[in-house]
């Protein structure tokens, strides 16, 4: 950039140093590759539709050592300074490079521990970034997921259903449970494909070491804390009690 009123021998000073304006581009905890296609388009350092094409190219992927069909998850949420000029490759590999740096060798021999893969920790920290708010209820909602996945109880995670019918964070209807998507973990077992957004760094230590809890269930006791339950007649109080002062906090 040229000030206003520079003189021939500013620009020649600015052209000399290298000068470049920076470009902070905020990628939150939770989002979506597409959300990160549609913030670096706004700031005119690429078009969102070579992103969203770069991010699911076999080749690329390979160049980046990512084990699966898409950049989503493997790219580690952060305000990253950019420049006009950088190519969308430039760009996604910085941004893949910091998620490598947040999976350190502690994080990848619990992974180990747990008999799972990079892929499938990367997946659950997802969810677990979506559903908390507070990140000291992190550890307790992937222990609520792990137990599920080991008493081979289905996930029922809202914002898998969310990432599947593209709601994000909006309320779902009874249609939206029963639609028919490897990402509903309504309607299917296990694990969805792959991660449903970018999980920080503390939503993958939490995937990594779950809390030493017995917990099966979770229900909303306002909008950023949850109550816990070990059985389906406690969790059901649960949710009669919440629902009530959350109808009354919402009238008020």
């Amino acid at each position: 950039e040229i000030p206003q009123g520079a003189n021939t021998l500013a620009v020649l000073n600015l052209l000399e140093g290298g000068r470049v304006r920076q470009h902070a581009v905020l990628f939150r905890e939770g989002n979506s590759v597409a959300d990160l296609a549609l913030a670096l388009e706004r700031e005119r350092l690429s078009r969102a539709d070579d992103i969203l094409r770069l991010a699911r190219d076999p080749v690329f992927l390979k160049t980046l050592a990512v084990p699966a069909d898409s950049l989503e998850g493997y790219i580690f949420p952060d305000t990253y300074q950019l420049v006009k000029g950088m190519t969308p490759e430039e760009i996604l590999a910085r941004m893949a490079a910091r998620m490598r740096d947040q999976l350190t060798p502690e994080i990848l021999e619990r992974t180990r521990e747990r008999g799972i893969t990079v892929h499938q920790l990367l997946t659950i920290a997802s969810i677990i970034e979506k559903e908390a708010v507070v990140r000291s209820e992190m550890p307790l909602i992937s222990a609520v997921f792990w137990n599920r996945l080991r008493l081979g109880m289905p996930l029922q995670a809202d914002p898998t259903v969310q990432f599947a019918v593209g709601k994000d964070g909006q309320a779902l209807t009874r249609e939206d449970l029963q639609v028919d998507s490897p990402y509903n973990t309504y309607r299917r077992g296990g694990l969805p494909p792959g991660p449903i957004g970018a999980p920080s760094r503390a939503a993958i230590e939490a995937a990594a070491k779950p809390a030493a809890v017995n917990y099966l269930y979770f229900v909303s006791v306002d909008d950023r804390r949850h109550h816990f339950s070990t059985n389906l007649a406690a969790h059901n109080a649960a949710l009669a009690q919440y629902r009530v002062i959350n109808v009354r906090y919402a009238a008020v």
